[in-house]
């Protein structure tokens, strides 16, 4: 996972390289900016982005802008690089930015960053719609995707996962093998699922509440950790592979976004975890437990260096895109409540910077 994660970066700064080599042949001085933005980030919010960029061309006029998915955590990484003119202008990401990563930007001088919410989206456990329903809790995902689970000798050791089947899990569940596909290590999703379905699975075990103050990096190493055996979770970053695999292999689960769920309702259905179905209702009121904000990150300052962002931003904003009949509702976006709507629009607007 750790060498598709190096892979991915490594595609990325080669198309950020061929970037410039184009500036540098076609005779543009390095004291001239590019005339376009420079995108990168999310996976799950790119689809969005497509939408968003298609009718912000059409209607505006300005020139298309360089687009590419690198993933939540690699999106943040380019993002913090500093505001030169081979780093991006916004990323887009899954999960809000870390301390760590907003260090990394004052570091490089990005002290100007503005964040603003788009919308939710749920992740969701799917499986082929000719297989056979299976409906799972967040303490069976934990068991059957965690690197370490409990020791059934003492209860208070742990062991590498030996679990090879949903019944190894829980007795009530079929004997069908543990296969799932997913996204790498940086990815939002991968970073959410872990946060919101395996640890919160582990959390049901007797004690885990209680080390989580005593031991915090046992606690994180054994209920945040994906197995890594390579059989039982296979990565894949595109999602269109991923349903394919499902057609492909009925026993098989894949991690995905509600977005990918509704696009491809024909092919693959959503698990019900712990009882309640992933649904448009389900993850707009909360009451589905696995479903997290997406978020656009933006530099004020390209705001002045490059043509189109502010209109880029109003248009993401706008409720034409984001609103509860918008048109990035047909790609799967949960909308935010009149109230949210409002205030992250004011943001997008002013584009007034987060503390640092």
């Amino acid at each position: 996972m750790q060498i598709q994660g190096k892979f991915q970066m490594l595609r990325i700064i080669v198309t950020l390289m061929a970037a410039a080599s184009v500036l540098v042949g076609s005779g543009v001085s390095a004291e001239t900016r590019r005339d376009y933005m420079m995108i990168v980030g999310s996976t799950t919010v790119y689809p969005f982005s497509e939408l968003v960029v298609e009718r912000f061309v059409d209607e505006s006029g300005f020139k298309t802008p360089m687009v590419q998915p690198t993933g939540s955590g690699g999106g943040l990484s380019l993002f913090c690089n500093g505001s030169d003119e081979l780093d991006p202008d916004i990323t887009y990401a899954s999960r809000p930015i870390r301390r760590s990563e907003l260090d990394k930007c004052r570091k490089n001088g990005v002290n100007d960053v503005v964040e603003i919410k788009i919308g939710y989206d749920g992740i969701v456990l799917a499986q082929s719609a000719d297989a056979e329903s299976l409906s799972v809790s967040r303490r069976d995902i934990y068991l059957a995707l965690a690197e370490l689970v409990p020791n059934p000798g003492d209860g208070e050791t742990f062991i590498a996962n030996p679990h090879q089947t949903w019944k190894d899990v829980n007795a009530s569940l079929p004997a069908t093998p543990i296969e799932f596909w997913g996204p790498s290590r940086g990815s939002g999703t991968r970073y959410t699922f872990a946060r919101l379905a395996m640890e919160e699975g582990c959390r049901t075990l007797d004690g885990m509440i209680e080390q989580e103050q005593e031991d915090p990096w046992q606690y994180r190493s054994v209920c945040r950790t994906f197995r890594d055996d390579q059989v039982n979770l296979k990565v894949s970053e595109n999602d269109e592979l991923n349903v394919e695999a499902l057609k492909a292999n009925t026993n098989a689960l894949a991690i995905v976004s509600y977005g990918i769920l509704e696009a491809n309702s024909d092919r693959i259905r959503g698990l019900a975890i712990d009882g309640i179905p992933p649904d448009f209702q389900t993850i707009s009121n909360n009451s589905y437990l696995i479903s997290r904000p997406l978020y656009l990150y933006v530099k004020k300052s390209s705001a002045e260096l490059y043509p189109g962002l502010r209109e880029f931003v109003a248009e993401f904003t706008s409720d034409e895109a984001w609103g509860e009949a918008g048109y990035l509702r047909t790609e799967g976006l949960i909308p935010m409540s009149a109230d949210e709507r409002k205030k992250y629009a004011e943001v997008a607007i002013t584009l007034t910077p987060m503390g640092m």
